[in-house]
């Protein structure tokens, strides 16, 4: 195991997916491009395409060669964001991370928004593969979007440092993501990242969150801007003891 960074800079993108799929996989190509210093970035949740359910074959298709791309686009940097592909009849909204030209964790979204609809378009993925994984010595899980409602997940990834929140959260609650968001942060002892949708109707509240509940938001940026400092969760972790 590697020794863990002393510091990380993130950002998490809060832009609006457009309607033409390429427009969106450019915007994002240009974000890496244009932000080679920060080490991780995190896009809201489908953001290539959106949940274009009435085109989800060719969502799928578009988002499988747009991974062959981003794979050739990322090399030192993180990339996390998910997409939906397709696995023999079915389509699954899946999380991918990439690093130095590969896939380096794959994870299905497994608590499926029924409000949305998504039960009706997608497979749900297996709980059991919502678990931390390691990157350069860094702890990291994900939750995609209504799966950071669930306290059994919260138990799940335990252990890990930073956690990240690709989301296609709605307005009207708002509320509900920052206040889940904070209290994940706190009660894991570890940072959370949010990439949230500028789309319309959706929340925005995009945000880095320390173990301590303090946030960097900021919901007319596009792109959110911050820094983890791992020696903060070895401080609180230290200091207030949780078995």
């Amino acid at each position: 195991m590697l020794a863990s960074p002393k510091t990380l800079e993130v950002m998490a993108i809060q832009e609006a997916s457009l309607q033409r799929y390429q427009e969106n996989l450019d915007s994002l190509l240009d974000t890496l491009k244009a932000n080679p210093k920060k080490e991780l970035i995190l896009a809201p949740e489908v953001f290539l395409t959106g949940l274009d359910y009435e085109h989800m074959t060719t969502s799928a298709k578009f988002s499988a060669s747009a991974l062959k791309t981003l794979k050739k686009a990322v090399d030192t940097q993180i990339l996390v964001l998910t997409v939906i592909l397709q696995e023999g009849e079915e389509f699954v909204n899946q999380a991918v991370v990439i690093h130095k030209h590969k896939i380096v964790h794959r994870q299905e979204k497994c608590k499926l928004f029924r409000l949305g609809d998504e039960d009706l378009y997608f497979q749900a993925g297996k709980k059991k593969n919502i678990k931390p994984f390691e990157i350069n010595g860094v702890n990291y899980a994900i939750l995609i979007c209504f799966e950071l409602r669930f306290k059994d997940l919260w138990k799940q990834i335990e252990g890990a440092d930073v956690v990240l929140v690709p989301a296609l959260w709605g307005a009207l609650r708002k509320k509900h993501l920052e206040i889940l968001s904070k209290a994940l942060a706190v009660m894991n002892q570890c940072y959370v990242l949010v990439a949230n949708s500028a789309n319309k109707n959706m929340a925005k509240s995009s945000a880095l969150i320390s173990p301590m509940g303090e946030c960097v938001q900021d919901d007319k940026k596009s792109l959110i801007e911050a820094k983890v400092d791992f020696r903060e969760i070895k401080k609180i972790r230290r200091y207030i003891v949780i078995e």
